[in-house]
Order: structure tokens, then sequence, then C-alpha cells
């Protein structure tokens, strides 16, 4: 078996050689994404979708929960929509696909492939909203967005991706306010209460944020090599759109006005930071909540009088709890090489079931996360795995905490910024002035960007890092997926 093992590490590049590579290697090796032959499309497989299901289950929920409804607006956008928001158009107009013709005849009006959807569905709230009474709209869309990329990364950047986009509209800023930074608390929840991730919340300034929005708020995540993750976004677009689209409602007193406007999302980019934030060089690590499969049972010399049944009663057992087991009982794979596999694959725990553990009334329990081994009574392995799971999810999201801390620094000026990123990439906490230059220093010479100007600000110096001038904000500044 330790030969098996060997040789399987060695199909996977270190991180610590290639991160890149390893990336590549632990996508490829788990079957989760194959290349189209559109270049730039890729093909999500079952385990890479399974992963989004999960994602989207958990997202839908909490949206239901909070009052929104699931909407679907068309692919198609007329570029006379997509040219009523000016600074909206300017944003996204190097990555729009563009329809020219239908069949063999040239359309009269180009059509883009949305790439995002706040133009087409302005245009539909404009026609449908009339009286106060019908707000707030909390609407949310499930769907495929096309951007042309030039350069492209299983889940980091593909020219068609999946996610959701909300769109709100409401009476006053204050509530369309309070949606913003409700749907940004959803996202935070799924980073750190179900992907085992943790992030910095905070707003974007003024140079990153979203095309056409007045703020926009963003969960920062770090990855094993040092850079940031933009893990889901939340804006309150006032009434940019609304004004631009002509939405227009009769308020309380009598007067006809604009809503205000929010939208709000996050994409499968999330698995490539689950990926990057919790992966090893034996392959995936997956949080429990997250995992299509949280246990796998594999019986050892299954032909033994009781094993197989043994196995079979304890997977009814997790069923039971709800638990998402799967039993692998075939025979054309040795039980090292199914270690190997599910190990790779990022299970969170494995059980093993042979004739000596039935003697002993255990069975054999493989952590994902640790690779620690324990034996676990049979008789109150239902309760001991469902604690387990949770125990797991823990301590995976207190190890990235860890790690994230580790690579998080305190800078003073520009020198020790670009130090820092040239040599120990990670998070840099450093005072910034506000301006738009001194942040485009920083980019210019560290490659690196301003994040997000967190919540929980602290005072780290009284000057800003680029200027040597009065500070207004603490940042964090990292290089960037």
């Amino acid at each position: 078996m330790a030969k098996e093992k060997k040789e399987f590490v060695k199909e996977i590049t270190r991180m610590e050689d290639d991160f890149a590579q390893w990336y590549t290697d632990v996508i490829r090796k788990t079957d989760m994404i194959d290349y189209s032959p559109v270049k730039g499309f890729l093909v999500l497989k079952p385990y890479g979708y399974a992963l989004w299901e999960n994602i989207q289950g958990f997202l839908d929920r909490r949206f239901k929960e909070t009052g929104h409804e699931n909407v679907y607006f068309p692919l198609l956008i007329p570029e006379s929509l997509l040219n009523k928001e000016k600074e909206h158009v300017e944003g996204f107009a190097p990555e729009v696909a563009w329809v020219t013709h239908g069949g063999s005849e040239e359309l009269q009006e180009r059509l883009c492939i949305r790439p995002t959807s706040e133009t087409i569905i302005c245009s539909m709230y404009a026609k449908w909203l009339k009286s106060y009474r019908e707000l707030p709209y909390l609407y949310n869309q499930w769907a495929s967005v096309v951007r042309w990329e030039k350069e492209t990364r299983p889940f980091l950047r593909h020219r068609e991706f999946l996610w959701q986009e909300g769109h709100t509209l409401h009476e006053t800023y204050e509530e369309a306010q309070e949606e913003t930074l409700r749907m940004l608390g959803i996202y935070r929840e799924l980073a750190e209460d179900f992907l085992a991730i943790p992030v910095v919340s905070g707003i974007k300034s003024d140079k990153e944020k979203f095309a056409g929005a007045e703020s926009t708020y963003t969960i920062e995540a770090l990855m094993h090599d040092g850079k940031a993750l933009q893990s889901g976004t939340s804006h309150n677009l006032a009434k940019h759109f609304t004004e631009a689209f002509e939405i227009t409602y009769l308020d309380r007193d009598g007067l006809l006005k604009n809503p205000y406007h929010t939208s709000w999302g996050s994409s499968t980019r999330l698995i490539g930071a689950v990926i990057m934030a919790h992966g090893d060089n034996r392959g995936l690590i997956l949080p429990p909540r997250l995992a299509p499969v949280q246990v796998v049972i594999i019986p050892i010399m299954p032909h033994k009088e009781g094993v197989l049944e043994k196995a079979r009663a304890v997977e009814g057992l997790l069923k039971d709890r709800g638990i998402r087991v799967k039993l692998d009982d075939s025979e054309n794979n040795s039980p090292g090489w199914k270690f190997n596999e599910y190990e790779m694959k990022g299970v969170p725990v494995r059980l093993e079931i042979g004739p000596r553990d039935l003697a002993d009334n255990v069975a054999m329990v493989a952590r994902r996360d640790n690779l620690q081994k324990s034996a676990c009574s049979l008789d109150t392995i239902d309760e001991t795995i469902a604690r387990l799971l949770d125990t797991i999810h823990q301590d995976m999201f207190d190890k990235a905490l860890k790690e994230r801390e580790e690579k998080t620094f305190t800078v003073k000026n520009l020198e020790e910024l670009k130090d820092q990123m040239e040599n120990r990439p990670g998070f840099a906490k450093m005072m910034w002035c506000g301006s738009g230059a001194c942040e485009d220093r920083i980019k210019m010479e560290t490659a690196a960007t301003i994040r997000c100007i967190p919540f929980e600000e602290e005072k780290v110096g009284d000057c800003c890092a680029v200027c040597g001038g009065e500070a207004k904000h603490m940042v964090y500044v990292a290089k960037a997926y």
C-alpha cells in the first residue's frame, strides 16, 4: 500500500514547487472539469458540479429565508440597453461577446451575451413597477454569464461561468443599504460556516468598486500561496440604474420617484477558493458541509463473513442521520487504491471495516484533514461520525485562520510593501490617505491592489504608507486572482 501511495503522490505537483501546476493537477486528477472545443469554455463534470449544487443549495435556502424569490431573464441583451448606463458599459466593454447574426441574416441591432444582468433586469423593472406598495423587489437569478477573458483558469476565470445575481429595489437608501450588508453577511456565512474559509469583510475603494455602483462591499479570502480571492460582492447601486432606465413608482406622498437598487453575486470561483484554501499535496480537502460524499465506507476482505453486512448496516445508520455516505464494495480496485482515490478527492471521513474490526466491534476512522486514524465503537458510530464532521469543519476553519494570520503583516511604507509582496506574499495591513494616485502607485510598483477597507479597522500608523500624508483608512493590500 505504501508503494501505491508514493506513486500516486507523484502525479500531483507539489504546491511548494509550482502552485499553479499543483492547482491544475488537483482539478484534473479529481475529474472535476474538462476542456471543451471552445477555447476558454470548460465543462463541469459530475464531481465539480456537485460542489456547485451544494453551494447553490446553501445560498438558495438563505435567500428564500430572507424573503427573496428566484426569477430568470434573457441571455441576450440589446446593445441599446447596455449603453444606457455609461459607466457600466465602459467597465464591461472589453469582455463583452456579441451576437451579430440570427441564422444567415445580420441583426439590425447587436445583442451582447450577458456579462451581468443589470441592464436587462432594469428594463423589465421599469415595465413592472407602478406603486410603493409593490416594494421591495427581492429577486435573485441563477444563471451563466459570458466574459471574454484573455486568460482563463479552471473555476477562477472561465469565459462562461455559473453564478447567482440578486437585484432588489427599495423605497429608501437606508433599506437598500441594509439589504446590501445583509447579503454580504450571507456570503460571509457561506464562506465561514459552510466552506470553512475565514474572510475579511469590508468596502472596496472607488477604483475597485463595481462599474456603476455607489459602493461595493466584499469578502476577501487568502489562499495557500498568499494571494487574495474575492469571494462574494454586494453593491449599493443607489439610483444610478433606476434613473438611467427610468424606473419610477408612485410614492406614499403621490409623487413619482426612482427606487434605490442593489445587486449582489457569487460564482463557481468559490470552488477554486476551497481548493486553494484547504488542499494539500495529496489533493483536495473538502469541508464536510460542502463535500458531495461526507463519509466513504471501504469493506476490507468483504467476502469474509459479516463484513459486507455490517458495512451496509453502518451505511444505513449514517444515512438515517442525514449524512452523505458512499459504500464502495467494488471489486475492481484494492483497498489501498481506494484509500488513495478518496483521499485525493477530499472525502472528509473514511471508514474501514474488516474481519478484525468486527471481532473488536469497531471501525477504523480516517480523517482527511489531518490524516489521523482511530478506532470507533460500532455501537455509537452514527453519533460519533456526526460529531466528528462538525469537529473537522471547525478544525479546518481554525487551521485556515491560523495560516491567514501567519501571512498577514503590517507595513509602514512602500518599500516594506514591495518586499512583502515579492518575498512573503499575503495580506498587508497599511494606512492609506484615500487618494487614487497612491492607490495607482501600489498597483504599479507591487502588482498588488487594495482589497478592501475592512469594517473592523485598526490604526497601524498615522501616515499613508505611500505618500506619507495624513491617513484616512487602514486597508488590506494583496496580490489577487
